[in-house]
């Protein structure tokens, strides 16, 4: 009798293999488009500082759309196919414009173009302002960048992704797609005695050259707000000003300060920017073409009635961000720290103030510093205050042709922090008590003169800065040129800072925290700090061999000169002996300054070695203690279970 033999062990194991292994797939298969199909976006990211992940200011923006707003991509495909970093580049702006839309509800609608070469596309990207790149020397044009549209034909334009501003890009587009929700914008005045629109003495000077362009601050302002410029000798604030930038006033008349007095009073917002030494106007020539002698600004009758004092006299040196300048051409050191420039970040940044909270490093230069007066009754609130690694030195010392290497040596941290910058709030009374002053000379009152207010209508609200080098382009931002265009990158968050402070007084704050996450940097402190106190230690004893090497040979050469003047004269043994004296003490302290060098060296590069085997070692060191702890766990479970 012949029947079918059952089948062997083995081919079960098998066949149930396969189909676990096709169930398996199948499940993935069916997970994956079930996440697809009921959550689109969803995502996880690990990045500490949430760089993939919409900021809450985008969402507000973006939820809080009254209207349509349709925004254009132009991107050519074969850029990404000849640089595949714009390809990957290219991805990452198309998944983030499409979760606007999402976000958006459906008010913003986006349309992808690919401009072939010669076609109505092509012209259709030109006519919206984006900007072709030739990729090749065929000269073919390629083009990636974006732009926007409102029911009101307002239009805005980002006329190429630059690959150097991939950090912004999250702020760039809401930007846009702010100013496209916001046709009218608040008013900023400013009143400034430096060039900020541009300084047309230097256009006439350059001969028909580019004309100088305004400070990258005031185009950050004119994103988002209407600028007017207030003169100087003004002797009222026009109403529609909401709030006043005063910046580095010099020899402001009474009434010109009368009328920001009133404009405070009458519930105006006020930003004001004195400084003890502006590094940007001595670096500019004045009237005569020379850079003038009085460099200096303050507004202390408005200041102190208000509960203010800034002294011009003295600047801040801060030893924890100084920056790294060319040391004078005989030093040793062809670097050096300059302590009265510096970036502030971590702590010397308050984190519980809206404007300031995520910013992460403002740079001043030769900075003041601020403090309340006895007896007021304001809500003084520091903003920017200097490490405790600072002193305070006298302006005269950084004013003309400074010593970096000696202000270094000469350094004493007096352990006290020192504000630069503060915002104040709480009632005021008038710096101008008996009323208005009398107008200048040859001048009249303006026909709409405002009554005299002597206390302010309800709590006044104003920023100062002891720095009106914040605002300087050399300090927090680099422009470089990209085929004509140019390109501003900040490296301080100096903009942001001015931008959010506006923000919170015009009362628009969903920018803020876009601005800061745009600007993020990550410095590497420690080692900044480490390297900062051993070139400190350095310069401080380099400078007293220094002087007792410039002493001994002072001594050396006199006796020679004396030993000259005697024709003849035969030298004692004692004169003898303080020459020999006199050479090798000169011997032993350049050995000295060789070791003090070769120990900074040492430091720097010990500290490095460290930094190295800390990156390296200390994964793979934390791996394996984890597995052996792992085993041993292992092991012992294994001992009482079998006990």
């Amino acid at each position: 009798m012949t029947g079918t033999s059952p089948p062997r062990p083995g081919s079960r194991r098998i066949w149930s293999s396969a189909l676990g292994l096709v169930a398996a797939a199948v499940l993935a298969i069916g997970v994956n488009m079930l996440v697809d199909r009921l959550a689109p976006r969803a995502r996880i990211d690990l990045t500490q500082q949430r760089l993939y992940t919409l900021s809450d200011g985008t969402v507000s923006v973006l939820r809080g759309l009254q209207d349509p707003i349709t925004l254009r991509l132009f991107y050519s495909r074969r850029l990404g196919a000849a640089v595949p970093a714009y390809g990957s580049y290219a991805e990452r702006v198309r998944a983030m414009l499409e979760e606007y839309v999402a976000i958006s509800g459906g008010k913003i609608r986006l349309e992808v173009f690919d401009p072939e070469p010669f076609s109505e596309t092509e012209d259709r990207a030109l006519a919206l302002g984006m900007q072709g790149v030739p990729v090749d020397q065929s000269g073919e044009q390629i083009y990636f960048g974006i732009a926007g549209s409102n029911l009101l034909d307002d239009e805005r334009s980002i006329a190429f992704f630059q690959p150097e501003r991939e950090r912004f890009l999250e702020f760039d587009v809401t930007r846009m797609v702010y100013e496209l929700s916001n046709p009218r914008r608040p008013v900023v005045g400013v009143m400034s005695s430096l060039p900020m629109n541009g300084d047309p003495r230097a256009m006439m000077m350059m001969r028909g050259g580019p004309a100088p362009q305004p400070f990258a601050v005031m185009q950050t302002l004119r994103q988002f707000y209407t600028v007017q410029d207030v003169p100087l000798d003004t002797q009222r604030i026009p109403d529609e000003v909401q709030v006043l930038m005063v910046v580095h006033p010099q020899n402001l008349s009474d009434a010109t300060q009368y009328a920001i007095d009133q404009f405070v009073m009458r519930g105006g917002k006020l930003m004001v920017f004195v400084d003890p030494l502006s590094e940007g106007q001595a670096g500019r020539p004045g009237p005569g073409g020379r850079p003038p002698t009085d460099t200096s600004s303050q507004l202390n009758r408005l200041l102190n009635a208000w509960g203010i004092d800034a002294p011009n006299e003295a600047v801040v040196l801060d030893l924890r961000g100084a920056w790294r300048v060319r040391a004078n051409p005989n030093d040793r050191v062809q670097a050096v720290d300059y302590l009265a420039w510096f970036n502030l970040q971590g702590d010397s940044i308050n984190n519980e103030e809206v404007a300031t909270a995520q910013l992460n490093q403002v740079t001043v230069a030769a900075a003041g510093h601020l403090r309340q007066r006895d007896g007021s009754g304001i809500e003084f609130t520091p903003l920017l205050t200097s490490s405790e690694r600072s002193m305070l030195a006298n302006v005269e010392r950084v004013r003309d042709n400074p010593d970096p290497a000696r202000i270094l040596a000469e350094f004493r941290s007096e352990n006290l922090r020192r504000t630069i910058a503060a915002r104040v709030r709480g009632q005021l009374n008038s710096a101008f008590p008996d009323g208005p002053p009398p107008p200048p000379e040859g001048t009249e009152r303006p026909a709409d003169f405002p009554a005299h207010r002597a206390t302010s209508n309800g709590p006044a609200n104003f920023v100062v800065f002891a720095d009106a080098d914040v605002l300087e382009d050399r300090f927090w931002v680099r422009t470089q040129d990209f085929f004509g265009q140019q390109v501003a990158t900040p490296f301080s968050d100096n903009g942001s800072l001015v931008a959010n402070i506006v923000d919170t007084f015009a009362g628009g704050d969903a920018l803020i925290s876009l601005r800061s996450r745009g600007e993020s940097m990550r410095p590497f402190t420690v080692v900044d700090d480490i390297r900062r106190d051993a070139d400190a230690r350095f310069r401080q004893t380099e400078r007293e061999l220094t002087e007792r090497l410039q002493q001994t040979e002072r001594r050396l050469r006199e006796l020679r000169q004396g030993q000259g003047a005697q024709a003849g004269a035969v030298i004692t043994p004692e004169q003898r002996a303080e020459i020999d004296a006199a050479r090798a003490q000169i011997l032993q302290t350049r050995q000295q300054l060789r070791v003090v060098q070769l120990e900074l060296r040492r430091d720097i590069e010990g500290m490095e070695t460290w930094i190295r085997v800390i990156n390296i070692a200390a994964v793979p060191l934390l791996l394996a203690a984890f597995a052996i702890g792992l085993g041993v766990m292992r092991a012992r479970r294994r001992s009482a279970a079998r006990a």
